[in-house]
């Protein structure tokens, strides 16, 4: 017996996306507008990764319920503050802003003490291993890092898909891409979540996603091009049909897994795990609804010489006097 149908939507689709390019174009231009008018005005709820803090090892003589230290910390008013096992079970890693007011000395002094008493309890009590400050440099130069990041994978991107297909192929994926990942940093930045190192490796794992299934639809676009004597948006059409179900399997299954993540991965990835999600479901709508209208506009317009040598030599032959 089939648990799942082995095509959750039959290979004959025929939906005229294109008759909506219009429309889906300037949804995603205002959700754009929205998300970096949300970083630049509101900005990012930057995690001690790039903010800098106070570090402390606590060692426990039983396995310690990290939910509840963390929940007894936040109780206490250490808002954000990062729990995690590491080494053995017994070990906690505790990372958290020092109380307003405190110098450098007083909060790697103060707040370690005060985390100890915090993270003890009466049949399970901690001893500190060592605490030390996070200089807010270690930070900025993440945050370069990131950046340095970002910048080689869209470079990366733009020379792998112009020499697979054509520079309008690269601009559509390119601005594609940008627009999932300004989504998911844009909803981290209107709702306030904390922007952390494992977010920061979800955006990047979000652009992974979505140009692949970008150039899964213009792989598809390049073969109908070549074989089809229709009109271009009717090809980009039925490309996007042909590979909907592709398309629909492969997101279910992928945000499946990210959920998983989302549910028994904890809190220290709970960030990425959302960013994920979220680039999984806006990556699967772009690449239906953005990436092949916007090779309809304008200077990006395709045309069947764009991806034919031979009928491109033929027209420059057909121009000369």
């Amino acid at each position: 017996m089939k648990l799942f149908p082995l095509h959750l939507v039959p290979n004959d689709t025929n939906i005229d996306f294109m008759r909506l390019r219009w429309v889906s174009l300037a949804v995603a231009l205002i959700l754009a507008v929205v998300a970096v008018g949300a970083m630049a005005f509101k900005g990012f709820n930057y995690a001690l990764d790039f903010t800098g803090g106070i570090m402390v090892e606590l060692r426990f003589d039983n396995p310690p319920d990290v939910d509840s230290v963390r929940e007894r910390l936040e109780a206490s008013g250490y808002q954000g503050a990062q729990v995690q096992t590491f080494g053995t079970g017994r070990d906690l890693l505790v990372r958290l802003q020092p109380r307003e007011g405190q110098t450098d000395s007083e909060a790697a002094n103060r707040t370690a003490a005060e985390v100890v008493k915090l993270a003890s309890s009466a049949d399970n009590p901690a001893a500190k291993l060592r605490s030390e400050i996070v200089s807010p440099q270690v930070g900025k130069e993440l945050a370069m890092n990131g950046l340095y990041a970002l910048i080689f994978v869209v470079v990366g991107f733009l020379i792998y898909i112009a020499f697979r297909f054509e520079w309008k192929f690269a601009l559509a994926a390119i601005f594609t891409t940008l627009h999932d990942v300004l989504i998911c940093a844009g909803f981290f930045a209107l709702t306030g979540r904390e922007f952390d190192l494992t977010v920061l490796a979800g955006l990047l794992s979000v652009m992974g996603f979505s140009i692949n299934d970008t150039i899964v639809v213009f792989d598809r676009v390049r073969e109908n091009f070549r074989s089809l004597r229709v009109d271009p948006v009717e090809v980009l059409n039925r490309s996007v049909n042909q590979t909907l179900s592709r398309t629909i399997i492969t997101s279910f299954v992928a945000f499946l897994t990210v959920l998983a993540l989302y549910i028994y991965g904890g809190g220290s990835l709970e960030g990425m795990a959302i960013s994920q999600m979220i680039g999984i479901v806006i990556g699967t709508i772009s690449s239906i609804f953005i990436a092949c209208p916007l090779l309809t506009m304008g200077f990006m317009k395709v045309t069947k010489q764009d991806l034919m040598p031979k009928a491109k030599d033929e027209a420059a032959l057909a121009r000369r006097p």
